[in-house]
């Protein structure tokens, strides 16, 4: 349940692309990072009295390390410029039926300038997709890319497994200008353009952005509780049943990694053998980087095997995979390693980009 606090700012940290980044000051004195989505909430500022939910932040869940700012309530913001009493300004409602639903416009709705193009729309027209559990993927896929196709429009879809607020994500923040645009799907919002799901999502990624490629992957943060089942990116599986579905190509980045000190996530994921394996009906091309060191290559490869009756294994090779990952516009970090750290993951995620790169000649 929430834990809630009153405070007062003291400070403003740092802002990007729809949030503000705070201090907070409790009564007692205890002091609270925090973090406000302006556009929900109003931009607070020094002085302010804020109400937070402060139960992750307490609880040292890795997820953000924040106190939500729930409201300014001395200082309401204006209410928006449209009006909200018709559906002419949007009536997709996010994060449903919690008391900071936004009321957005869906970009196949019928107030959307998009409708017609939408309704009609029924194929991706052969798009590869890739795939990719966690968000820290996005960046090294991106760099993969780019890598071979620098001018390749690229989309991105945020699933809504992780952070439902695109503004949270500082990546997409500092991969602005590199991508197309960012489409948020399902109980996700704040991106360029809203969608009610998966599908519609993707159509609008294709004939909207106009995208070459595109990739799917949740927002930062990742539920896991350690069993087959119990993880948000399971969603992985049925994002490629998805995109097949609509005439797309998905591509597979899997979560590989010689350094994650659980057995689970070693090697080849759990989470990417149950998502691929057991969720996906559909046939994806998954993609396994080249030049791993023996061991993990042995280890992937015998882990990979009981998929091929399904999937298309692909080894891509990683010359210059190395140098593009250490070019990307935004610092590489997944559960808390670098690119050094963790290399394997990073360069299996760049690999999956170079392949979906090949597929737009």
């Amino acid at each position: 349940m929430v834990r809630w606090r009153s405070g007062t700012v003291t400070a403003v940290r740092r802002r990007w692309a729809g949030a503000t980044e705070l201090d907070v000051d409790l009564p007692d004195g205890t002091r609270l990072r925090a973090l406000a989505y302006p556009a929900l909430v109003g931009d607070p500022e020094p002085g302010d009295r804020v109400l937070l939910n402060a139960g992750a932040l307490l609880m040292g869940l890795g997820t953000g390390g924040y106190a939500l700012v729930v409201a300014l309530p001395d200082r309401l913001p204006p209410d928006p410029p449209q009006a909200l009493d018709t559906r002419d300004a949007g009536h997709l409602v996010k994060a449903r039926y919690t008391p900071l639903q936004p009321i957005l416009l869906g970009v196949d709705e019928e107030a959307s300038p998009h409708h017609e193009l939408l309704a009609a729309a029924e194929s991706l027209d052969g798009m590869p997709v890739v795939t990719a559990d966690l968000h820290s993927a996005l960046p090294a896929v991106l760099a993969g890319l780019h890598a071979d196709a620098p001018d390749a429009r690229v989309a991105y879809l945020l699933t809504d497994g992780g952070a439902l607020p695109a503004w949270f994500s500082r990546t997409l923040a500092g991969l602005a200008g590199r991508l197309a645009g960012t489409v948020s799907v399902g109980q996700a919002f704040g991106g360029d353009l809203e969608a009610s799901t998966l599908h519609s999502g993707l159509l609008a990624a294709r004939h909207v952005l106009h995208a070459d490629v595109a990739i799917v992957a949740q927002g930062p943060g990742n539920l896991g509780t350690g069993t087959r089942w119990g993880f948000s990116g399971v969603a992985v599986g049925e994002a490629v049943n998805a995109v097949a579905t609509l005439g797309g190509r998905p591509v597979g980045s899997l979560r590989i990694s010689a350094a994650d000190p659980r057995p689970r996530h070693r090697g080849v994921s759990h989470h990417s053998l149950t998502a691929y394996g057991r969720v996906a009906l559909a046939p994806a091309e998954l993609v396994v980087p080249d030049g791993l060191d023996p061991a993990l290559a042995a280890e992937v490869d015998t882990a990979l095997a009981p998929l091929a009756h399904r999937h298309r294994i692909v080894t891509v090779p990683t010359d210059g995979l190395d140098a593009a990952l250490r070019a990307s516009p935004v610092g590489l970090s997944t559960m808390g390693r670098g690119l050094d750290a963790d290399h394997a993951y990073f360069l299996a995620a760049a690999a999956a980009g170079r392949y979906a790169a090949t597929l737009t000649h």
